[in-house]
């Protein structure tokens, strides 16, 4: 068992505002201070740039980075820390597989299957590169829970699809999809298989050989870590075949007036200065969440969706989205409340200390295939306690009562 007041004494955030009650997690996660000091360190002791100077700072600013990608490769179960590229966080990884894999290798009618719970990052670059490519984006539908049946995935999937990009998670539903299971699916038909993971590296053990995905992106911020690192993996041998879509230093070998010979991967990926001090840091989050216990925070997170979900349930007027299952779903519940607004909602409980998200979260073609307005949504992390989501149902019960 998670002992809650030891962790949230690691965080100053919460010493700095000792009425906050936090839950908003899916959004960005608070940082403990090993975190802030790493950053800090390297700024203060260590502040040169990689790969580009032959002296002592340099050179040891470049160990480190080097050791941080090692250090993720380790932490997701990579084969190699090759397969490991750093970007700004989920959206930019997402990003540049549409650019430097899909935009090369999708051609007129080939088919590229999205869900209908995507978030827009995990959306909008693959109807943009079907739009270029003219390629057709086809969306699988989801149950009330958030899976995709298989009798969907019969109807959708085909020789004629060639990516299936999904989330691990679900930002709104919190539904963990069987990724393994989706990956057989996939390559059956020789496609490729992008998953989306910002909502689930932070709550599960990810081991991406186990997995079998082709790729997997997911950001340092929602894990404890900086904000503006990210990661995506890929397997080597289809990584081999990528072409970079960013261009300029670093990611080269030799430039002439003519040509270019580009870096090998992944640097060749990673154009410009790097941000060396978040990935640095967010291995120091990958430390802290190690030493915590992956699988007792998830045991704790478990515990107060159960909580959380049967107050929810007790509560008229309350719609609660994804399954009812704890066990089938991250930290959060997203709800809606027949008759009030989520931003009125939102805003009576921030003035009692209350930090949940209201809105659409990234997430309208969701919204709208659940014929539902804004959701408010309350998501949960290792710092989080009975205690907070008790508050949050007695609150949320005055301010239905407030508004009703």
């Amino acid at each position: 068992m998670l002992n809650i007041t030891k962790i949230k004494a690691d965080f100053p955030i919460f010493k700095n505002h000792p009425e906050l009650i936090y839950l908003d997690n899916a959004a960005t996660s608070q940082k403990p201070q090993i975190v802030i000091d790493r950053i800090t360190k390297f700024y203060s002791n260590e502040n040169a740039n990689v790969h580009r100077g032959v002296y002592p700072l340099s050179e040891e600013a470049s160990e480190a980075y080097d050791e941080a990608r090692q250090k993720v490769a380790s932490f997701i179960g990579a084969r190699t820390n090759r397969e490991i590229i750093f970007t700004k966080g989920t959206t930019e990884s997402l990003n540049l597989v549409a650019q430097s894999y899909a935009l090369n290798n999708l051609k007129k009618d080939d088919e590229v299957l999205v869900t209908d719970f995507e978030h827009h990052s995990n959306f909008l670059p693959w109807q943009n590169v079907c739009q270029k490519t003219g390629a057709i984006l086809k969306i699988l539908n989801s149950d009330e829970k958030g899976f995709i049946s298989d009798e969907e995935w019969q109807k959708k999937l085909n020789k004629k699809t060639k990516i299936v990009a999904i989330a691990h998670a679900s930002n709104v539903l919190g539904t963990i999809s069987d990724i393994k299971k989706i990956a057989e699916l996939v390559h059956g038909v020789d496609a490729v298989l992008v998953v989306d993971g910002a909502q689930a590296i932070p709550h599960l053990q990810v081991d991406v050989q186990n997995l079998d995905c082709d790729f997997y992106a997911f950001s340092g911020h929602k894990m404890l870590g900086p904000m503006g690192i990210g990661v995506l993996y890929v397997k080597e041998e289809i990584l081999a075949k990528m072409v970079p879509y960013q261009l300029g230093g670093g990611m080269i070998e030799s430039v002439s007036l003519d040509d270019v010979i580009f870096a090998d991967y992944p640097e060749k990926f990673e154009a410009g200065t790097p941000n060396v001090a978040g990935a640095i840091a967010l291995t120091s989050a990958m430390d802290y969440l190690l030493a915590t216990g992956l699988e007792e925070i998830r045991k704790h997170e478990i515990l107060l969706s159960e909580f959380l979900l049967a107050g929810l349930a007790k509560i008229e007027k309350v719609r609660i989205f994804g399954s009812a299952s704890a066990n089938e779903r991250t930290g959060l519940v997203s709800f809606y409340v027949e008759g009030v607004h989520a931003h009125d909602l939102s805003d009576y409980l921030a003035k009692r200390g209350l930090a949940l998200r209201a809105g659409f979260h990234c997430a309208m073609p969701l919204h709208q295939s659940r014929a539902c307005g804004a959701t408010l949504r309350a998501s949960y992390y290792l710092y989080n306690s009975e205690k907070d989501l008790e508050f949050l149902l007695t609150s949320l019960e005055e301010a239905i009562s407030y508004y009703g």
